[in-house]
């Protein structure tokens, strides 16, 4: 079907609201065309109010990370940079330090009133895969174009662990935006004394809500520090690599702080339980250089139901993926380090996160990515 049969199924509804579409909506525009996929869609990989993005049969690797700007594609970029290509049907290592361009079995043909932005998956954020998806044209990462017609490609660089990752493994995802639906301050305050985003009476609500890191300790733990030098982690393999041969735990010792070390990885938790409603979504803001020289967050989206006790989460903290950037840097417990923007959702999604969406991490609290057991 072309793009114009897309328009109107995903008009169709809609009455001029903005907002994030749902998973049935999502699934009503691939049925329309406006998402094509060279193979037809996993069961599970329609979320709540996202799409899952699948690699594709090709990567290569390449000498730098790009956009290709107004006027280029991917493609011709990846013929002028790749240094060779990756065969990615029988299962292929990619390595830490290398640039690496991943064909996506999904391409798109949206409305001109659609806008979609990617992330990485909150299981590829917390094994520190650095992954952006880029289109044809892109002048910026992970932003997809109202009206955009074309396909995908994944930029993949893994920075601590070497990782075995074939066709159909999934690092991104993508979510479809309508119009401007991110909640203004004042929308956000009565949201929040509707709901209690976080459990805290009276958070900063400037730029979004505010989320501290949790120094305390969870069972006699403030985090883990990404060991050096290891084994592959196998992106399809949850609950097959020890824990113990890739992280280093790191124990309370009461003083409430944390000297991040430059180049270093860190899992650590939010001291906020966090709560997403069934109409809204959000995004934690992945850098803020007013609260220092650190990223606190690669895997930004949070599907609705998040945290909510409707779904079984009750309690769920935000897990936080840390890199200091320079130069050390001192944490210390209840530092607010970033923080979460909230939009609202087209229309309620079919199911919530954590509600039988196979969601990993729903009620979670410091807690590694699904490839490890304890």
């Amino acid at each position: 079907m072309n793009a114009g049969a897309a328009t109107g199924a995903a008009d169709s509804g809609a009455d001029g609201r903005s907002g994030i579409l749902p998973a049935q909506a999502i699934a009503a525009l691939a049925r329309a065309g406006g998402i094509r996929a060279a193979t037809p869609f996993a069961p599970d990989q329609i979320q709540p109010a996202s799409l899952d993005l699948r690699l594709g049969a090709k990567a290569y690797r390449v000498r730098t990370s790009f956009l290709p700007g107004s006027g280029r594609t991917v493609q011709a970029c990846v013929d002028r940079l790749s240094l060779h290509a990756v065969d990615l049907r029988p299962g292929a290592v990619l390595e830490t330090g290398c640039v690496y361009i991943a064909e996506l079995q999904e391409s798109l043909a949206l409305p001109g009133d659609l806008a979609a932005a990617a992330n990485p998956k909150s299981s590829t954020g917390r094994i520190d895969v650095f992954t952006r998806v880029i289109t044809d044209r892109g002048e910026a990462f992970d932003q997809v174009e109202p009206g955009y017609d074309g396909p995908l490609y994944a930029e993949i660089s893994p920075r601590t662990f070497p990782v075995l990752v074939r066709t159909g493994s999934r690092l991104s995802q993508i979510r479809f935006r309508r119009g401007a639906p991110r909640l203004t301050e004042a929308e956000l305050g009565l949201l929040h004394a509707r709901s209690a985003l976080v459990d805290v009476g009276s958070p900063s609500l400037q730029g979004g809500v505010a989320v501290s890191v949790d120094l305390s300790g969870f069972d006699g733990l403030v985090g883990y520090r990404a060991k050096r030098h290891t084994g592959l982690v196998d992106v399809d393999a949850p609950g097959r690599h020890r824990a113990a041969d890739f992280w280093e735990p790191l124990a309370a010792d009461g003083s409430g702080s944390l000297i991040l070390d430059p180049g270093q990885f860190y899992i650590l938790a939010s001291k906020e339980a966090v709560q997403v409603p069934p109409d809204h979504a959000a995004e934690m803001v992945p850098f803020d250089p007013l609260v220092g020289e650190f990223r606190v967050h690669y895997a930004g989206f949070f599907d609705p139901g998040f945290g909510y006790a409707g779904a079984g989460g009750e309690g769920a903290r935000a897990v936080l993926e840390v890199r200091s950037r320079d130069v050390p840097f001192l944490l210390e417990d209840g530092q607010i380090v970033g923080r979460l923007v909230y939009e609202r959702m087209l229309d309620l999604p079919e199911t919530l996160y954590g509600a039988g969406a196979g969601s990993n991490y729903q009620a979670q609290g410091l807690k590694l990515s699904k490839h490890f057991a304890l």
